[in-house]
This record gives C-alpha cells, structure tokens and sequence, in this order.
C-alpha cells in the first residue's frame, strides 16, 4: 500500500503497535485514533519519542469526531488494528447521532455488519479503510506445522472435525474458535473472545477431574485442541485471526496440547518466542490451508 500518511484506529492490545512500527519503518506518518476505553496508554510513548506520530483521543462512540479527525489531518486511507471488545456495543458508551443512526439501521450487530457499515460511512466521507494487514503481512501463518511436534492422531481428527464447527459458526459472525477434546466440542468462542473460550474450556475439563474419582469414568480425553479460523468471507480490514504469547499461556493453563490455525488469514505476533514456548509446554502448532473458498 502506498501513502504517506495513514490513519490508525487503534484498539486494546500488540496490533496497533506492531502496525504502527511498520508504517514508520516505511516513512509513513500515522494519525492515531486512539480509543479511550481500549488503546494502551504507551502509544502516547510512542508519539512523543516519533514527530511522524499524533494521536487523538476519542470515545467508543465518537465516530462523527473520528471522521472529523481525519479529515482535518488529511487522512485518505485508514486501517483499524487491535479489538475492540464486541461486548462495549451493549456497554453503558454513549453513541453520537452518526453511530446511533448506523446502529438502527442494522439488521444484526454482528462484528462484519457493524464494521462493514462504519467502513461504509467512513468511505463516503473519503476516507478509505483498508486491509488490517498492510505493513504486516510477513506475520501471516506460513503452511505447514510450525513446531517441533506434529499433530498425533487424535490432534488431527479434533483439528478435521474443530475446522468444519468453527467453519460454521465463522460463517455466522459468531466467533472464530472452538475448542475441542476427543471429537466433542467442548467451548464455542461468542462474544467473550477467544482466550476466555479457552479458559472456559479447561474449567469444564477440570470439573469432570474433580467430579470423577479415577480418569476412566468420563469418555473424554483431558487434552484440547484449539481450532481457529478466518471466516469464509474473511474481509482483511478487520477482525482477522491473532494468535499471541498470552493465548498460549491460556493454552498452557487451561490443558490444551494444539492448536490449529488457517495460514494465510493468521497474524502471528511474536511468532519466534511463541514457538519456543509452544515447544517447551509440548504443544503443537499446525497452520492449515485455506479451502473453504
């Protein structure tokens, strides 16, 4: 992508760092949006060390200011990197008109019909929102298993049967993970997000060890495999699959032993540090070719 200045609507977490990073290495200046319920505080770091950096601070349901914002910096192309919690839409933040009309006029509140419709607006005001992805694509998932340890067998049929649930529900805007133990599903990720799916998992595995006197009571083997997908219809500018050191750790914790994810569609973030880490808890990581489109 070529521009020389770029507008960033920057949510909680790595992402908006790692892009912010990336478009400076290219000489690209950044106008953050940076949202005042989700963006780390550290991104004001960033601005002071970096005159090719400003940041604006703006409410969840400011979008007529964001608009104005960029408008008044100049900014023709912008990409949304970082999430912002699905839930804040039932929060207690207070829409501005323009939000409050877009959010009537949906027909659901799905992730892809409330952010299609703010790409939208925002593109009607001539500021284009473009892939998640730009600056980053060396993050994507390359084909193939990434770690010292291939999927076993029982892995492999959890990664076949997790790839056609998580597909589905993918399909519907619901989440984009699920977790699964010996062909069962045993969590669906909604609206909590992926980590909180996992951990919800592992304290149902935990409580059929504490309600069992020996393992052999229940048909379910302890281990999980984490299945994440894009969705069918991925649209790169946002939401698209992430896979970092803290959802290992919540692999890690909640017993699971892999984790499959689709190449291509995947940001992988600290991607050496979270092999190494996948290698010493013993968990194995298997990127898997798109082939729902």
């Amino acid at each position: 992508m070529t521009t020389s200045k770029l507008g960033l609507i920057a949510g909680n977490g790595r992402f908006p760092f790692l892009l912010l990073d990336a478009a400076r290495a290219h000489g690209v200046e950044v106008v953050v949006a940076a949202i005042k319920e989700e963006t780390e505080p550290e991104i004001e770091d960033r601005a002071r060390a970096d005159s090719g950096i400003r940041v604006h601070w703006l409410s969840l349901g400011e979008l007529s200011k964001l608009i104005d914002t960029f408008q008044k910096e100049g900014v023709s192309k912008a990409v949304m990197a970082g999430q912002v919690k699905h839930k804040q839409i039932f929060s207690s933040i207070r829409p501005d008109w323009r939000l409050a009309k877009l959010l009537l006029s949906l027909r659901t509140r799905s992730t892809d019909m409330l952010l299609g419709a703010v790409a939208k607006v925002l593109g009607d005001e001539g500021i284009e929102l473009v892939s998640s992805t730009a600056y980053l694509e060396p993050l994507l998932a390359p084909a193939g298993v990434l770690t010292a340890r291939s999927p076993n067998e029982t892995e492999q049929r959890d990664i076949e049967y997790g790839r056609t649930v998580a597909l589905a529900i993918a399909g519907y805007d619901i989440g984009q993970t699920v977790v699964i133990a010996s062909q069962a599903c045993v969590a669906i990720e909604a609206m909590e997000g992926t980590d909180a799916a996992i951990e919800r998992a592992g304290a149902l595995m935990q409580s059929l060890d504490e309600e069992a006197s020996t393992p052999q009571e229940t048909t379910l083997a302890r281990s999980l495999t984490v299945v994440k997908v894009a969705k069918p219809k991925q649209d790169m500018r946002f939401d698209v699959p992430v896979i970092g050191i803290r959802t290992l750790e919540t692999m890690r914790h909640a017993g699971a032993t892999c984790l499959a994810l689709e190449a291509g569609r995947t940001l992988l973030f600290d991607r050496e540090e979270l092999i190494r880490l996948a290698d010493e808890a013993g968990i194995s990581i298997v990127a898997v070719p798109n082939t729902a489109g």
